[in-house]
């Protein structure tokens, strides 16, 4: 997030460059920094006769570079941008020469969604030498809760730890989708307002009290009663809770404490660190760590691994997910 902001920073201040090529896995950054430049590099009077939009799908690169060496008409500089430039794979390297030689009154915007181009290839590194490439790289769970803080930041919002772990819990690490439902808490809340638990599960359908962030706090504790009314709840709910992404995540839960057992340094700190996990939430693995012995923990996952297999219908057509979720509580409390 630091690299686009820098990008923004630099074409606020004039450093424009000839070519802009934005790749990678994570499409949220490439589609705001597109957005960015299609909406402020040119007025709004140059933009009738100066900005195009172009499509992977619908042209191809001698179309591209053709309109790349078009003059600015009554303006400084054109721009032109070609979203889902990924279509374009199999030709993309026909850029080279056109790479090689920018025209400088152009601004050539490329987005390349979902994939990457070697960074060896001499179009990267022409482009690379002439004008930007950014390569957007997928957020690992335990930075979007952070990504989430930043954005409503700068937004003028706060958010608490508990509400932040329920978004990334219920919309994974789909930065475009967690957006739009903060986008609608925006629209419903005052500036300066802070988001809880509370608003999430009124404004967004996620409940703060049956979600799996308590369902694997409540195991963590062993506090076994409110373990089962969450399943249960889950059971009666299963669209909204699907058992395979529930047995995943409390995999994952048991795998980082396996991991923790075999740390040295526990300083919450490395603890964080080492197990990619927002700090506020280290208190919670303490607590699991205490009440789950290493060998405790080691047939915990082996069993988990059962019942993710049995969740996928293998060996257990017949079994509601109601009994798999009881077998999985059983499993890890006894």
């Amino acid at each position: 997030m630091d690299e686009v902001v820098k990008i923004v920073n630099e074409i606020k201040q004039g450093h424009i460059k000839p070519i802009y090529f934005f790749m990678g896995e994570e499409p949220y950054f490439i589609d705001k920094l597109t957005e960015y430049i299609e909406e402020n590099v040119l007025s709004e009077e140059d933009k009738g006769f100066n900005q195009m939009v172009l499509y992977g799908k619908d042209v191809t690169v001698e179309e591209i570079i053709s309109n790349a060496k078009r003059y600015p008409m009554m303006a400084d500089r054109q721009v032109v941008i070609v979203k889902e430039a990924q279509e374009l794979s199999r030709t993309i390297e026909k850029l080279e020469h056109y790479a090689e030689n920018p025209q400088p009154t152009t601004v050539l915007v490329l987005a390349y969604k979902y994939k990457t181009l070697d960074k060896r290839k001499r179009l990267i590194k022409l482009i690379d030498k002439n004008g930007l490439v950014y390569e957007s790289r997928k957020l690992y769970e335990n930075q979007v809760g952070d990504w989430i803080k930043r954005v409503l930041a700068g937004r003028q919002y706060s958010i608490e730890p508990k509400a932040a772990a329920m978004l990334v819990e219920f919309l994974g690490t789909d930065l475009s989708r967690i957006n739009k439902e903060l986008e609608k808490l925006e629209i419903i809340l005052p500036k300066g307002s802070a988001i809880t638990p509370a608003v999430i599960e009124e404004n967004i359908g996620i409940s703060k009290d049956y979600n799996v962030f308590e369902l694997r706090k409540a195991i963590g504790e062993r506090d076994q009663l409110k373990a089962y009314k969450i399943a249960d709840y889950f059971a009666q709910n299963p669209k909204d809770n699907p058992l395979v992404m529930t047995t995943g995540l409390i995999f994952g839960f048991f795998s980082q404490l396996l991991q923790y057992h075999g740390l040295k340094d526990r300083s919450p700190s490395n603890v964080a660190k080492t197990l990619k996990v927002n700090p506020y939430f280290v208190k919670d693995y303490d607590i699991a760590l205490r009440n789950y012995p290493m060998k405790k923990v080691s047939a915990v996952v082996a069993a988990l691994r059962d019942i993710d297999v049995k969740s996928k219908g293998v060996g257990a057509n017949s079994v509601s997910q109601a009994d798999l979720l009881k077998e999985m509580l059983v499993k890890i409390f006894n």
